[in-house]
């Protein structure tokens, strides 16, 4: 089962530690990371958080759906990963 989750629509201001503070309270997160543009550094509007539980994966992607982080509506989706 997947741990990994896509968080869309991030404020530009969100940091990692932001991101992880965010999503903490649902269990052990393994990995928390906000996508930035290589040149500028800014922030993409969108990053990844694993966790060490796929049930608490779960917990986390059902309860933060739609909600508020730092004043902006996130999308929370379980992370795909490419075909190689």
């Amino acid at each position: 089962m997947n741990r990994k989750l896509f968080v869309g629509g991030l404020p530009w201001a969100t940091t990692d530690e932001g991101l992880k503070k965010a999503f903490e309270e649902f269990g052990d997160i393994e990995e928390a990371n906000v996508v930035c543009e290589r040149d500028t550094g800014r922030s993409r509007g969108f990053g990844f958080v694993t966790f060490a539980s796929p049930d608490d994966a779960q917990s986390a992607q059902e309860a933060m759906h739609g909600q508020e982080i730092e004043g902006r509506q996130v999308r929370v989706d379980f992370a795909h990963t490419r075909p190689s």
